[in-house]
């Protein structure tokens, strides 16, 4: 076990968290669907001093997402000397890999009041130098954590995994090996928790599988080796109603496992490299993916109690267990969103488009969000009857949900974001390059 070793413990005053206040406990919120159960009072409108009711300094890297419990926001970042403030001359810079750093890094979790933006506890989870590279849209804290209200519990795929006290104490903490990536573009599968277990994807060039960690200790319940390279899609815990499957998304196939381990369903044509991450809604599964440069790049809505290869052959969008499917609507980045009976896709490139929810029809193709934009990676998210899709230089466009493509307006906070927001009561969190903020109405 890792010794705690925490830079800064303020006051956290009560532990008791607002019942009346709606939980972010994980990336994209409760089912990972990026809509939040309440919708009144969320704002609309901002800017970096427009409707923001505080600002708070990451102290360090990353593009994890933050998550909340209560009155407490949790987020992860990475820091060192070496670390620019903000890439210059093209995000890019010719080139997609970054060097290696060779100075030591200190990865750390953080923890926020969410009233005041205070911070109540900064507590470091490993102190380093890296072992192995990132692309240069990844960060050495990319992996959103998760929470069931007790603890915390922080991930970082080729470094360890760690849980925390919610007064910042780790309580225990798992090392892993570091792992040969594609292309060395480095990790990001966030871990998924349910019912007393933490599922992990660890996907690589060397060896890929997904494993079940006791929450109350970090012991090992099971593993299950996977046939998969690389891939960067966080697992999702599916309650079908029939029963409760854990859905992986990979390079060759899309699998369902159940709560033991045990294969329950898969199938391929898929693109050649996984970033979305699965999620439900209205009573159907929702996976995709869509790497530009890959012959498949799919959307499947999935019914529940499937069983054994629902492959579909060429040329045929359903069968009996996938409800319909569009062959090359899939985006590479940013997860999917259903809202109001439709379902969505943002195109990295700044493309939009929308299908029923139920059926697959097209009820408008590709829409350019904005002729301003930049390149979209975090996920779009809903309410008040409207879409907000946030690029990569931190301006956020309004759309109008609904049949017809209309857009309302953009806020900008003229800096990097990559990271997707978290939506609170009355609040929206948003991490940019260097700053949290908490837009409120």
């Amino acid at each position: 076990m890792l010794t705690r070793r925490a830079f800064v413990s303020l006051a956290a005053g009560s532990l008791a968290a607002d019942q009346a206040r709606a939980n972010w406990p994980q990336f994209r919120g409760p089912g990972a669907t990026g809509v939040p159960a309440e919708e009144s009072g969320l704002p609309e409108s901002w800017s970096t001093t427009e409707n923001v009711a505080w600002k708070a300094s990451i102290g360090g890297s990353g593009w994890s997402s933050p998550i909340v419990w209560g009155n407490r926001v949790f987020f992860t970042s990475a820091r060192a000397a070496s670390m620019a403030d903000v890439p210059e001359g093209g995000f890019y810079q010719g080139a997609v890999e970054s060097p290696r750093p060779d100075d030591e890094h200190l990865w750390l979790a953080h923890c926020i009041d969410l009233e005041t933006g205070k911070q109540l506890w900064r507590t470091e989870l490993e102190k380093a130098v890296p072992r192995v590279g990132r692309h240069r849209k990844n960060t050495y804290a990319s992996e959103t954590a998760v929470t069931d209200g007790e603890h915390l519990f922080a991930h970082v795929g080729d470094l360890g995994t760690w849980c925390l006290d919610l007064d910042g104490e780790i309580v225990w903490s798992r090392a892993w090996n570091p792992v040969r990536t594609r292309w060395g573009y480095g990790t990001a599968s966030s871990p998924a928790l349910h019912d007393g277990r933490l599922y992990i994807t660890n996907d690589s060039e060397d060896q890929s599988y997904l494993l079940a960690l006791d929450k109350a200790t970090g012991k090992e319940i099971w593993r299950v080796e996977r046939d998969e390279p690389t891939t960067w899609s966080t697992p999702f815990v599916w309650d079908s109603g029939p029963r409760i499957e854990i859905i992986t998304m990979g390079r060759n196939r899309l699998r369902s496992y159940d709560l033991d381990g045990k294969g329950l369903w898969e199938l391929s044509r898929l693109s050649s490299l996984a970033i979305p991450t699965p999620f439900s809604s209205g009573g159907l599964l929702y996976v995709t993916s869509g790497y530009m440069n890959s012959d498949e790049r799919p959307i499947y809505a999935i019914k529940p109690g499937a069983s054994g290869d629902i492959t579909l052959p060429q040329g045929v969008t359903s069968n009996e267990f996938i409800a319909w499917s569009v062959p090359h609507g899939g985006p590479y980045h940013p997860s999917g969103l259903v809202y109001q009976g439709h379902y969505y896709t943002l195109f990295d490139r700044g493309f939009l488009t929308c299908h029923d929810a139920r059926t697959g029809g097209e009820v408008y193709g590709k829409q350019r969000v904005s002729r301003d934009s930049a390149n979209f990676t975090a996920s779009p998210w809903a309410y008040n009857g409207k879409l907000f899709c946030l690029d990569e230089d931190g301006t956020t466009f309004v759309v109008q949900a609904g049949s017809e493509f209309r857009l309302l307006g953009s806020n900008k906070l003229e800096e990097m974001c990559m990271a997707t927001p978290a939506i609170v009561e009355g609040g929206l969190l948003i991490r940019t390059h260097s700053t949290l903020y908490k837009i409120a109405a």
